[in-house]
């Protein structure tokens, strides 16, 4: 099939990217000229682990293109998908202006029938915007419009796209509907669902699942922080919890708050969307506030460690990115930190495998970069981890601990075992445990 993804962020690349690997012809569009030439020249704008082996063949065999230009990209394509920012407003609604001004693009370029795309994460209703956009000018028979919400986690996205859990589509066209199908079929072949729905339907289910995901997180922090004041182990609790099938395992591990593109947005934009349909959505609301002050509990233990006082203390710390195997520093808990840290007079010292490079744009100089971590602890009165990348796992604890001016780790990811850590001679603070 021929393809068209309007937008190259982390959806539209690795989309776009993936689609290509299953043996369609896709070109990407994108109105940023420096990025469409670099990646005309082999480059890869993000880090996404895995991606970089399928764009580097489905480049040179020809079957992912790229261009600035709207008309040349979507002219042969039967697919056009919409995968453009959709980001917060002050009000915490979703823009929603990159998608209906290319919507507005389109319905004056195209001239025979595609099915169009919402591939970004879109309030309950957009589908039906974008389709009144598109009627301005087009003729009903020459498009539909469907609601296609992604569910890639930054890290393994490419393994989400190939293997999904499962596919939404949200139609009400039986001709879209076979076109959906036909793409998506090489991706199910183990036999995880697609499910077809109505456009609405399918734009809630986007919503619904990443807010509870996000609450899941935030009601383990809540218990953490609880068990700090109780003297409970939350490692115990979470296993506990985790092995009752009702429950499971993932998304129990407590820390300094979520982060990222999708979360903090999609929960926001859920509860404003229930606002202006007069519903209260009162579990999002304290989602919201709790993750926004649990991002502040590292930099305060630290504060309190040094009695209330870090002016002139260096501050060593590992992780910048909001997850591991991303450089993705959207709604990081790592640039809340940082900046408690030096608004209280703290120098910084900081290191990460991939996201430094994004950081330095925020903060230049007034931070230190550092090539390794142990660069980042040198001289240093005390180390954060924010981030639990695998290197940060098993480090040289002699090395760390004899390069730190004072022995004391403050763990925001619980990456290591409370009891080594005494007996190795730190002092060690994490979140939720003795």
């Amino acid at each position: 099939m021929k393809i068209a993804v309007i937008g190259t962020g982390y959806v539209g690349l690795v989309s776009g990217t993936c689609f290509a690997e299953t043996g369609n012809q896709v070109t990407c569009v994108d109105i940023d000229t420096s990025k469409v030439n670099r990646m005309k020249n082999g480059e890869v704008p993000i880090y996404e682990p895995g991606l970089e082996v399928l764009f580097d063949r489905n480049t040179k065999q020809g079957r992912l293109k790229f261009t600035t230009d709207l008309e040349e990209g979507v002219k042969e394509a039967e697919v056009i998908f919409l995968a453009l920012p959709t980001p917060p407003g002050a009000d915490g609604a979703a823009d929603l202006s990159f998608v209906l001004k290319v919507a507005s693009d389109l319905s004056k370029i195209v001239t025979d029938y595609k099915v169009i795309v919402d591939k970004s994460t879109v309030p309950v209703g957009t589908s039906e915007k974008v389709h009144e956009v598109l009627e301005d000018n087009l003729d009903r028979s020459l498009f539909d419009v469907v609601s296609n919400p992604e569910f890639l986690r930054e890290g393994v996205a490419v393994d989400d796209f190939m293997k999904p859990d499962r596919v939404v589509i949200g139609t009400s066209s039986k001709r879209a509907e076979e076109v959906m199908m036909r793409l998506y079929e090489p991706f199910v072949r183990q036999g995880n669902p697609i499910i077809i729905m109505d456009e609405r339907s399918a734009e809630m289910t986007k919503y619904a699942a990443n807010s509870y995901l996000a609450t899941r997180i935030t009601f383990m922090n809540e218990i953490a922080n609880l068990c700090d004041k109780l003297g409970a182990n939350v490692d115990m609790v979470r296993k506990g919890m985790g092995s009752d099938t009702r429950i499971g395992k993932r998304f129990l591990f407590p820390g300094v708050g979520y982060g990222g593109s999708c979360f903090p947005k999609d929960v926001q934009a859920l509860a404003k969307t229930a606002l202006e349909s007069d519903y209260e959505f009162r579990i999002l609301n304290a989602v919201i506030g709790v993750n926004r002050d649990q991002k502040k509990i590292l930099s305060q233990r630290i504060i309190n460690y040094f009695g209330g006082d870090v002016s002139g203390k260096t501050i060593a710390i590992w992780g910048l990115a909001f997850k591991p195997n991303t450089d993705d520093i959207r709604e990081a808990p790592a640039l809340t930190i940082i900046d408690d840290l030096l608004a209280a007079g703290a120098q910084i010292k900081a290191f990460d495998p991939e996201a430094s490079g994004n950081v330095s744009q925020i903060y230049g100089n007034r931070i230190s970069f550092c090539d390794t971590q142990y660069d980042a602890v040198d001289h240093a009165d005390a180390l954060a981890i924010v981030t639990e990348w695998q290197v940060f796992r098993t480090p040289d604890f002699d090395k760390v601990k004899e390069l730190l001016i004072n022995p004391a780790i403050f763990d925001g990811r619980n990456v290591y075992d409370t009891d080594r850590m005494r007996k190795l001679g730190f002092y060690y603070e994490s979140i939720g445990r003795p």
